[in-house]
């Protein structure tokens, strides 16, 4: 039935595993649920224009970039985007498809695009021709191998442990009878017979298939993307790879596995073949937009520019008053966007209070090993990589008591889990266990635990290293100088109940954990005696009464806890009063920020909001960064008394003070890139939900400890739940490419892009927008390719 061995000349071989390798980078990358880290879902793509990403997505995955016509329409009926914003998208789109003038353009408004619409595989033709749906079944088979083979420690026993995805994978492909029951004859055998590497695998299955050196890149990409998360989920293992300067091959495999079935489908049925040739050929043709994708990309142009009409007024006008000559309280909080609306309300609480925006790990790239564990958590951005290490190990006897207590609560759970003894368990412990239950539906469950430990930098480190590490970190804060009594270190978390994508809603500069451990770190070294000594020499004094405190801010429930005061005797001496009005501004912002959520969050009343982190079957605790669109890199005064809405990252940042603009290019390559994933992450899961979100929390099972899929098995489902950027009724997110706002001059901004090319492309391939500031106003964007257009009156 199968086809025999192929011969492949070498000049084809090498052009197939090229285009294998680039279809295999067009994936972007999904980490596992314990450290949850916001993906661009268009990785793969941002080296090029954003309309040919449109075509080639639309191509591969029938997934859209663009909002939906009628959506743009209503906002112009209702005058939110004016005719302005539309001619000025019009102009500055450089496509010889676009519309010649804007009465064509808003004519085009009203006339429905096509649904974008992926090109078929040779599954979805055998099910047309069958009337068996293959792609549900190739969906199932893979993925319940899948797993399986990726398990991180939720399965109780593994199929294949150690063997590489190829070989586990032949393995059991050769013994599923499920392929054959349904009616593809001979499948096992010609599993068994497959090359015994994944290359040979993928070369001799496109040879097979007439797929041609030109179809091959988005032939391969199609097939990839129709395993979902578990491709995903191998882009990250390869990613993981070379950040430790090695690779891996288990990409290759799931895309050789999907060519197998793609092989064998079209054997079975060879009265295909004329069709798929077909589709072969449209594949080899050139990946370029349709008129109708440039006037979507032109729209959603307008609608962007009409929010940055909006938000340049905003920033005109004026700001609040000064802050005090010496502040009664610094607080610095992470720039995530939940943080603005409290930093607002906790500096209307009194005149002398003043925040900072810095990303939430506070400029320490660390590995911690929490208490009780031997495993190293990353609390940095991804795109880093750790140099320093941090532990809350106790002393001996203690930590090796927490680690037996950690096995016996690991034993007890898989106890519960396992195939025999959770029957035994239920019936034994039902009725105990009912209480509990009733307690969780009732949003009345969950115990407040205890902060770990206090955490400590590696004590390796010399009091000289430890003050250049201080000084390198309130350099980019922009604090050397001008310090409070007491300094709030602000990270931020968040308590959820038996939510899979807990980590998501944690700090996404700090790996997806919450910010406590960078926070409390840096709190300590602040206030170390050896390193005050040290950093005086680097010319930054810190004031002898000055204390360093860490705090966590709670964004589910909008609730500030303060960290080791009590150890440091700070709640008796001379800090007692500052410490005691603190926390009552703490408490009253978070009062008001709580009431403000409560008016977005389906059926929540201000003082219910902090419950729905308690409650078991909440699917909305919070909207985390839904709504992001705007990153502002300025002094705090641009912004200050100024309603966002909680839309914007907040960056502080004076260019006056930057000597060489070091700080600069730090914000532009790491904050403003990190941001940029978190909102193209939004959008994605918004406007194309069942390719890049993670689909209904109501029916999400977790696999493998590593993400989530829909019932019971199937296409592991990454990016965001629908019910984290829609209310049941309508979106919650704002699809808005990031409009990035900077303080500093352009000649310093545009040698920064010279010097970062992969950071230039993000603006000049149009996934994000670029606006220089100039007193707090906005002045000038930056224009794709290089240059500036003054938008002076833009405000």
């Amino acid at each position: 039935m199968f086809m025999q061995e192929i011969d492949i000349t070498p000049a084809r071989l090498s052009a197939t595993l090229k285009a294998a390798e680039a279809a295999a980078r067009a994936i972007p990358p999904a980490f596992p649920l314990d450290a949850t880290v916001a993906v661009n879902p268009f990785l793969g793509q941002a080296g090029e224009d954003v309309t040919v990403a449109a075509a080639r997505l639309a191509r591969v995955a029938g997934a859209r970039l663009f909002r939906p016509r009628a959506e743009i329409a209503a906002e112009v009926a209702e005058g939110r985007i004016s005719d302005d914003d539309l001619a000025a998208a019009l102009i500055a789109c450089s496509s010889p498809l676009k519309p010649v003038d804007l009465a064509l353009l808003k004519a085009k408004l009203h006339a429905p695009a096509p649904a974008p619409e992926a090109l078929p595989t040779v599954a979805d033709l055998a099910a047309e021709l069958s009337g068996t749906d293959w792609p549900a079944l190739i969906e199932r088979c893979v993925g319940l191998w899948a797993a399986g083979h990726f398990d991180r420690g939720q399965a109780l026993w593994l199929p294949a442990p150690g063997a590489d995805a190829w070989a586990a994978w032949r393995a059991w492909a050769a013994r599923d009878l499920t392929p054959e029951i349904a009616g593809l004859e001979g499948f096992c055998a010609h599993v068994a017979a497959v090359p015994d590497t994944p290359e040979r695998a993928i070369v001799r299955a496109a040879k097979a298939l007439g797929i041609e050196a030109e179809a091959t890149e988005t032939a391969f990409h199609r097939l990839l993307m129709d395993l979902g998360g578990w491709a995903q989920h191998a882009r990250w293992m390869l990613w993981q790879a070379e950040q430790e300067g090695a690779t891996d091959r288990t990409l290759l495999a799931l895309l050789a596995i999907r060519l197998i079935w793609e092989e064998a489908l079209l054997a079975q049925y060879p009265a295909l073949a004329p069709r798929w040739a077909e589709v072969a050929r449209a594949h080899a043709e050139p990946v370029t937009p349709t008129p109708d994708m440039v006037i979507d990309a032109i729209l959603q142009d307008a609608a962007e520019r009409a929010f940055q009409r909006r938000l340049g007024a905003l920033l005109d006008r004026p700001a609040a008053g000064a802050a005090a000559e010496r502040p009664a309280l610094q607080a610095a909080f992470c720039i995530d966007v939940r943080s603005e609306p409290f930093r607002r309300a906790l500096e209307a609480q009194a005149p002398g209070i003043e925040t900072i925006g810095f990303a939430g790990f506070f400029g320490l790239p660390v590995a911690h090993c929490p208490h009780g564990s031997d495993v190293a958590e990353a609390h940095l951005p991804a795109l880093l990589k750790p140099t320093l290490r941090s532990t809350s190990h106790q002393p001996e006897a203690a930590e090796q008591a927490a680690r037996i207590a950690a096995r016996a609560a690991r034993a007890w759970r898989r106890f519960r889990q396992a195939a025999v003894s959770s029957f035994a368990f239920v019936e034994a412990a039902g009725l105990a266990y009912g209480g509990k239950l009733l307690a969780g539906a009732f949003g009345k469950g969950g115990k407040a635990s205890l902060p770990e430990p206090a955490p400590r930098l590696d004590a390796s480190l010399d009091p000289a290293r430890r003050a250049q590490i201080a000084a390198a970190v309130l350099t980019a804060m922009g604090v050397r100088e001008g310090f409070a009594r007491l300094v709030l270190l602000v990270g931020h978390g968040a308590k959820v109940t038996n939510n899979p994508h807990e980590s998501a809603y944690h700090c996404g500069a700090c790996g997806g954990h919450t910010g406590a451990v960078s926070a409390r770190l840096l709190a300590s070294l602040l206030n170390d005696p050896d390193t005050r000594a040290h950093l005086a020499t680097a010319g930054i004094a810190v004031p002898e009464d000055t204390r360093f405190v860490a705090a966590l801010h709670e964004t589910t429930t909008d609730e500030v806890t303060l960290f080791d005061v009590e150890k440091a005797g700070d709640e008796a001496g001379e800090h007692a009063q500052d410490l005691a009005r603190a926390r009552a501004w703490l408490e009253a912002a978070g009062r008001q920020v709580r009431a403000g959520r409560a008016l977005r969050l389906p059926g929540a009343a201000p003082g219910g909001v902090a419950a729905r982190a308690r409650d078991w079957a909440e699917t909305r605790p919070e909207w985390g960064l839904a709504g992001c669109a705007a990153f502002i890199a300025a002094p705090r005064a641009v912004t200050r008394g100024k309603d966002l809405g909680g839309r914007a990252f907040l960056h502080s940042y004076d260019w006056q003070a930057d000597e060489g603009f070091a700080t600069l290019e730090l914000i532009l390559t790491a904050p403003v890139v990190v941001a940029s994933w978190i909102a193209l992450q939004y959008h994605g899961s918004s406007l194309a939900p069942e390719t890049f979100g993670a689909g209904n929390k109501l029916i999400h099972n977790v696999v493998g400890g590593i993400g989530v899929v829909e019932g019971n098995g199937g296409r592991l489902r990454a990016g965001l739940p629908w019910q984290a950027v829609h209310d049941g009724e309508r979106l919650m997110h704002e699809p808005l490419r990031l409009t990035v706002l900077i303080e500093a001059p352009r000649e310093a901004i545009a040698q920064v892009l010279a010097r970062h090319r992969e950071v230039a492309a993000l603006f000049d391939n149009g996934w994000l927008h670029l606006m220089q500031l100039e007193g707090g106003r906005v002045s000038a964007r930056y224009r794709p390719g290089g240059g500036w257009r003054e938008e002076a009156g833009a405000a």
